[in-house]
């Protein structure tokens, strides 16, 4: 058991069953999944960029990136159906709480000018997305290795049924959210 989990099922289970005034503990939200989505648009021109993307997704989530491929043909973009055109994650259990855990206390404090990720990247169902400029914020990744910073998508998947209850989970868990008078 990561210590995430243990402080969930110690910590965050009795406090949301107070905050949200439920007793069923399986009414409680909690996290599904976490998506991480790496989309390498020039890997039409050049394979090598999505060959370095799977490699630095694998490396800090700790299984095999998936490749994605293109749905439709785009002539605008040069692009075909079927060409590899990104690479996800999908991390669930043990690899989703500790992946969690180093991008909330690891990665996050590193990005530059970093004020809180933002509070408005629930999509209505409880579901938090938020976006990264470089994989080099992860200490997993050598700064050596890397030639372009390569951008991803992060999306924390919970079984809450609303966006305040899915904020109250994250929260619990130590998500660093921007407050309002902070904003750009």
């Amino acid at each position: 058991m990561t210590q995430l989990q243990k402080k969930y099922s110690e910590e965050i289970v009795p406090q949301l069953k107070k905050e949200l005034g439920r007793e069923n503990i399986h009414s409680i939200p909690r996290l599904s999944k976490i998506v991480i989505s790496m989309g390498v648009g020039e890997a039409v021109q050049d394979r090598k960029r999505l060959d370095a993307a799977v490699e630095h997704l694998t490396i800090l989530s700790g299984q095999k990136a998936q490749i994605c491929r293109a749905k439709k043909s785009v002539s605008g973009f040069r692009l075909r159906e079927g060409m590899p055109i990104g690479c996800r994650v999908t991390l669930r259990g043990k690899r989703m709480y500790e992946f969690l855990d180093r991008f909330i206390t690891l990665a996050l404090p590193r990005v530059r000018d970093f004020r809180g990720v933002s509070p408005t990247g629930f999509d209505g169902s409880g579901n938090y997305n938020c976006g990264l400029q470089e994989q080099l914020v992860f200490p997993e990744v050598d700064p050596e290795t890397v030639n372009q910073p390569q951008g991803m998508n992060i999306t924390i998947v919970t079984t809450a049924k609303t966006n305040d209850e899915g904020r109250s989970l994250l929260k619990a868990f130590g998500m660093p959210f921007r407050t309002s008078d902070s904003k750009k």
